[in-house]
């Protein structure tokens, strides 16, 4: 059979300690998932269900230390530090006590927000694609295979930018944890292995500016570094 372009290559993300990587599907993200960042949004977290978006599989940045360059039609470019999970298996509504079985290994991410652009589509009743599936709005640090998922529901998460501390929490913090986002996302559709599920950022989301150095951190798991740079 012949093409008439090749195909894209396959994305991967590194496995933290080894030469091994693991083959990225589809990308997941839960909005609003910690309390506080519900309200610095303006919303009440005590009556919303967990709702879901999507990010091209092709927009991710991946490494301990990367670039990206801020992105055009945007002037309100903002940061969100956020627990990812991977999975290892799929399934469709997978039982909550069952989730966790799915999960292979977890990253530092960093979901990347043309704010301005998701505000104007909010406000018209329109898809927000555009303010979070960009070039570049999916960081992630390589990836820690078979993680301690016990331990990782205690664990910090913490964003400076420019050496000063703009997000901190825990992921205990989370309004649906670990397990509840898996189960919840598989009443949808079928999960499956390779997908990235985002979980959510804790409230400090701020504007970011060219030049602007930012290190994101979750206990246990392999830090992220990642500078804004001037636009292509």
């Amino acid at each position: 059979m012949t093409h008439l372009i090749d195909p894209p290559a396959q994305v991967t993300l590194p496995v933290t300690k080894s030469d091994q990587t693991f083959p990225v599907g589809r990308i997941f993200c839960v909005g609003r998932n910690y309390a506080a960042h519900a309200r610095e949004m303006g919303h009440d977290p005590d009556r919303e269900a967990p709702f879901f978006f999507m990010k091209p599989a092709d927009t991710l940045i991946k490494g301990h230390s990367c670039s990206v360059p801020y992105p055009p039609c945007t002037r309100d470019l903002h940061h969100e530090v956020e627990l990812v999970l991977a999975l290892g298996s799929g399934g469709r509504a997978i039982a909550v006590d069952q989730a966790l079985d799915h999960v292979i290994g977890a990253a530092v991410g960093l979901d990347l927000t043309r704010r301005d652009l998701q505000g104007e589509a909010k406000k018209a009743g329109r898809p927000w694609d555009m303010g979070k599936g960009f070039d570049g709005c999916a960081v992630v640090a390589p990836l820690a295979l078979k993680p301690n998922l016990k331990t990782l529901e205690h664990a910090s998460i913490n964003l400076t930018v420019n050496g000063t501390i703009r997000q901190s929490g825990t992921i205990l913090m989370m309004i649906w944890s670990m397990a509840e986002i898996i189960s919840e996302l598989s009443t949808y559709l079928t999960l499956k292995p390779g997908d990235l599920i985002f979980t959510g950022t804790p409230d400090g989301v701020a504007a970011l500016s060219p030049g602007d150095h930012l290190n994101a951190q979750i206990a246990d798991l392999p830090a992220l570094d990642v500078m804004i740079e001037q636009p292509l």
